[in-house]
């Protein structure tokens, strides 16, 4: 590193190093995690006077939240950017009563599947257009969830990779031949 000093360097080194181990979350804290945020949400919808079951889960390495119930459209927004607002509320709801950062991850009324499934759909279909014109596809701009399911499925897809290009809320997937 240009300019770099050794104490700099084995500074970042430590500082890698301790971020790393502190990623090491068990279940049980991430299902604490979970937990708390339901609690949130579970406030906020008697706020809103809406009706919906809430479900505290894991899956992988991440605590999870799944709004289900009738009429929940509202609390998903336009592009499911209402449901980000939430998502990010929640966290902070998490962070003010762990202490630590979460990467909790809230679906409502089966949005983020439906939107998983479709946008694996369109993964695989811009993959097959790359190879057969064997020629770069710009995606729209999508939120950080999207790109996510559109770059796994390239990913697991021989012959094509991807790569996000942009700055948010303009951010997008590219997608070209391998």
């Amino acid at each position: 590193m240009p300019g770099a000093t050794r104490a700099n360097v084995v500074g970042l080194e430590l500082m890698t190093q301790t971020v790393r181990e502190d990623e090491v979350t068990s279940e049980d804290e991430l299902f604490d995690q979970s937990e708390v945020a339901a609690d949130y949400l579970e406030g906020l919808l008697d706020v809103l006077d809406s009706d919906g079951d809430i479900d505290e889960l894991v899956v992988g390495d991440r605590p999870q939240v799944e709004i289900v119930g009738d009429g929940l459209e509202k609390l998903v927004g336009q592009k499911g950017q209402t449901l980000e607002a939430l998502q990010e509320l929640a966290r902070l709801a998490v962070y003010r009563k762990i202490g630590e950062h979460s990467r909790l991850m809230l679906d409502i009324g089966g949005y983020r599947a439906n939107r998983r499934k479709k946008l694996a759909e369109l993964a695989k279909k811009t993959a097959a257009k790359v190879i057969e014109q064997d020629r770069v596809v710009k995606l729209d701009p999508m939120g950080a969830f999207e790109r996510k399911c559109v770059h796994d499925v390239i990913n697991a897809t021989d012959g094509v990779e991807s790569e996000s290009e942009g700055a948010e809320p303009h951010r997008r997937v590219v997608v070209k031949p391998a």
